[in-house]
């Protein structure tokens, strides 16, 4: 029978200490929303140290102001310089400045959940995972912005990975932000800062890849603002698309269907619509050919006025309007820029 020393029992018996956490923010004209993401951050209950590090960049808004005032009356807020102004190079820079060996991503627009902290903490503990994450709980403040988070919730808006659609606890591909191990960023060389998008995807692709494991839980759910206008909206997944296929490019075991249905929708689309055009404008073509052309233009319309109506139940009228409009655009933005890559001159 073995018996303790008295110092190893006054170990045992001694309450565990929380592991310190760094909360890195990559803030961009984030004017809107900073405040209100940061001090949900700072309102955490959580027994360890936290520190939370803004890397700003180059706002042409009041985002700057509203850092520096934010830093002043909290002296846990550190704030660091991204002339870059680029998301992985926010995140690197908000890490090499941060301090402790737990690292919480958030978004300057994202709102995290009571006990959000506290409960990463303990899944890092527990799994042993190299990183933990949630769902993206997209919610939006005006009709068109709750037409886009239906969207952005469902699978035909935006495909089925846990965190937008839900699923069960554990392994994962990816998942939304997410709480990383210092040491196993450290071993992988942090964001890849080639990827100005998808540079989260590319990170837990590595993690994976490297025999670490990502950690999905639906428990997490944090806040996200979607776009607030059809030509952000646009731009988002047009941008997305581009940088998707930089990700397939660099790693080609990653292509899918899933990723592979937008383009090819957009690319028939596309299609159709031109040879219907022609067909119209030559004359004298049989309506057998024009009928061909435009059945995929049509075909697809038709297909996601049919898949939006149960969609948007529940949701204002001129929500449930706007939604078929805002999948569309969602899909063949995305599409159209996974078919033009980003300027080669950008590429590897």
């Amino acid at each position: 029978m073995q018996f303790r020393t008295v110092e190893q029992s006054a170990i045992l018996a001694a309450p565990r200490v929380a592991t310190a956490v760094s909360v890195v923010i990559p803030v961009l004209n984030e004017e809107r929303y900073l405040r209100q993401s940061v001090e949900r951050v700072l309102r955490q209950e959580y027994d360890g140290e936290v520190e939370v590090v803004l890397a700003l960049g180059p706002s042409s808004d009041g985002t700057h102001r509203i850092a520096a005032e934010l830093a002043a009356e909290d002296p846990r807020i550190v704030l660091v310089e991204n002339p870059a102004g680029r998301t992985p190079h926010a995140l690197n820079l908000a890490i090499a400045a941060s301090s402790h060996p737990y690292l919480i991503r958030v978004d300057a627009h994202g709102l995290l959940p009571e006990g959000y902290v506290r409960d990463v903490v303990h899944l890092l503990d527990t799994t042993g995972a190299a990183n933990v994450g949630g769902m993206m709980r997209v919610e939006g403040d005006t009709h068109f912005g709750r037409a886009v988070a239906a969207a952005m919730s469902s699978p035909l808006g935006i495909g089925g990975s846990k965190f937008h659609v839900g699923g069960e606890p554990g392994p994962a591909r990816t998942v939304y932000l997410g709480a990383f191990r210092r040491d196993v960023l450290t071993e992988l060389g942090g964001f890849d800062e080639h990827f100005h998008r998808a540079q989260d995807w590319e990170l837990n692709f590595r993690i994976r890849d490297a025999g670490h494991t990502v950690w999905f839980t639906p428990h997490l759910a944090v806040t996200y603002r979607p776009r607030r206008d059809f030509k952000a909206l646009r731009k988002q997944f047009y941008g997305s698309g581009q940088w998707r296929r930089q990700i397939v490019d660099a790693h080609p075991r990653t292509a899918s269907l899933r990723y592979l249905a937008a383009p090819i929708v957009t690319a028939a689309v596309a299609l159709g619509v031109l040879l219907g055009v022609i067909g119209l404008v030559v004359g004298g073509v049989p309506g057998a050919v024009l009928l061909a052309g435009f059945l995929a233009p049509f075909g697809y319309v038709a297909g996601v006025l049919a898949a939006t109506l149960p969609m948007g139940r529940g949701l204002p009228w001129q929500s449930r309007a706007l939604l078929p409009l805002v999948v569309i655009t969602m899909h063949l933005s995305w599409g159209a820029g996974f078919l033009r890559s980003i300027p080669r001159s950008q590429r590897r």
